[in-house]
């Protein structure tokens, strides 16, 4: 994925001087290239150096849960930085660390009680990955390395998670890889391989979740330590789990004696509506990997979240999991996650995404009557929309014309119309939305009408 730039207003702009020393994430770089620069943020919108307004449509990138310009978060950094700006958790403790892992284990289902900081994603997936090798070499099964995830899957940039990551375009510059990884169909039904899988979602979710045992058996499953997957999966274009799909995956994990990974990065704190998304869907991981809205973007942590089964073998005084982090459990991102825990039981945060969802569905699938909108899909305040061709056919658009249509169109167009989101093609062509998760009705319209016009437009370009 991709993001072209706005051109910026002139050479001594903040953009020029960005294009000159920054070199962002994701992004292209030269031919004029310059990116938009937001200085500003309150409640659902954020602003440009040009002082114009947007509708952050996107969370800034799943993450700002309760809004930009939450002065209590700000407030709970600077107090705990005069506090203790800085310890590591290296055979030490904080208390900040110490209360926000309580926190999130009485938030976690059943016993998933130990809690690695991390401070991203990406390295809360690295981590478990290394837990779970050395958690069945402790247990006396060393050869059970493997993980299997599913098509087009992202499970972050770390050389092991990068292995995890089921979109090839990802990989292909840092090949080789750690070794390990496989892959197993992911849960598209817009996509299903035939019609029949296609009219039965419990048969399809069936369908999708053996391909996983098979996948299991073919490595052999005394070779396979994990399975990684995301409640709702994200790159694709928000592929929700069909029904009885995640029941079954545990099955299975447990006939193969097999970790079931709940890759939560983006799904947790309250993007589908509970804390952990695994909740909303009624499964039972062994660990749980969760970043972003944990503090709704005001300071940067992760954390892996492991059952106790899992920490047992550490726990005889002499065992260590010899891997960390030095800023995991940074005091002062600490102090904001539990700030931002405290908003979101204090304002009801949780509920109002369960309330409030299905008007978000309703009025995204008005979209449908656009001949561009193949399938709008996803759960919570988390979905895409897949872009086509032919609507009849579901013929998605060939390299050229998504270049041409998502990034040399789209992606600009979207933004000046008022629109932060993201036009994404790892797998089929979408437009991603996860606003924060304090939007409501009106959000829910402007992001529609926004849409409804751009798309439109776009159409007329095929």
């Amino acid at each position: 994925m991709t993001t072209t730039a706005q051109p910026s207003v002139d050479g001594s702009s903040l953009g020029a001087r960005s294009a000159a020393h920054l070199w962002g994430h994701f992004a292209r770089h030269g031919e004029g290239i310059t990116p938009p620069v937001i200085t500003r943020g309150e409640g659902v919108r954020i602003f440009d150096d040009r002082g114009r307004s947007y509708l952050d449509g996107l969370a800034g990138l799943f993450v700002v849960q309760a809004g930009h310009g939450r002065v209590e978060l700000a407030e709970a950094a600077a107090r705990q930085a005069k506090e203790l700006a800085f310890f590591p958790v290296w055979s030490y403790a904080t208390p900040p660390a110490i209360e926000l892992a309580e926190r999130l284990a009485a938030y976690a289902p059943g016993d998933l009680n130990r809690v690695f900081f991390t401070t991203g994603g990406g390295e809360a997936v690295e981590s478990a990955w290394k837990l779970a090798k050395q958690y069945f070499k402790l247990t006396g099964k060393p050869m059970k390395h493997k993980v299997i995830s599913r098509a087009v899957a992202y499970h972050g940039t770390p050389q092991g998670a990068l292995a995890i990551t089921g979109v090839p375009a990802l990989k292909q510059m840092f090949e080789p890889l750690t070794p390990g990884g496989f892959r197993a169909p992911n849960t598209n039904i817009y996509r299903a391989p035939d019609e029949d899988l296609a009219a039965d979602p419990k048969k399809f979710g069936r369908w999708a979740a053996d391909r996983i045992a098979e996948a299991i058996e073919f490595e052999g499953p005394e070779t396979v330590a994990a399975v990684f997957l995301e409640p709702v999966q994200n790159a694709g274009g928000c592929f929700p789990p069909p029904p009885g799909y995640f029941e079954r995956v545990r099955e299975i994990c447990d006939q193969y004696d097999v970790l079931l990974v709940s890759d939560e990065v983006i799904c947790a704190f309250g993007r589908i509506g509970s804390m952990f998304a695994c909740e909303d869907f009624g499964y039972q991981p062994d660990i749980i990997t969760c970043a972003k809205g944990m503090t709704s973007g005001y300071s940067p942590i992760g954390a892996m979240i492991a059952s106790d089964r899992l920490f047992e073998p550490f726990n005889d005084g002499s065992t260590t999991f010899p891997h960390g982090y030095t800023f995991g459990g940074h005091p002062v991102s600490a102090a904001v996650a539990l700030a931002n825990l405290d908003l979101f039981e204090r304002e009801g945060i949780n509920d109002h995404v369960k309330t409030n969802a299905p008007a978000f569905r309703a009025t995204l699938e008005k979209l449908h009557d656009l001949p561009i909108v193949g399938d709008v899909r996803g759960e919570g305040y988390f979905y895409g929309i897949e872009l086509v061709k032919d609507k009849t056919t579901k013929e998605s658009f060939s390299d050229a014309e998504a270049e041409r249509i998502l990034r040399g169109f789209l992606s600009t167009a979207l933004f000046d119309a008022g629109l932060y989101c993201r036009a994404d093609d790892r797998g089929d062509p979408v437009v991603q939305l996860a606003p924060p998760l304090i939007a409501g009705q009106s959000e829910f319209d402007e992001i529609e009408q926004i849409l409804r016009s751009v798309l439109t437009e776009a159409y007329t370009l095929l």
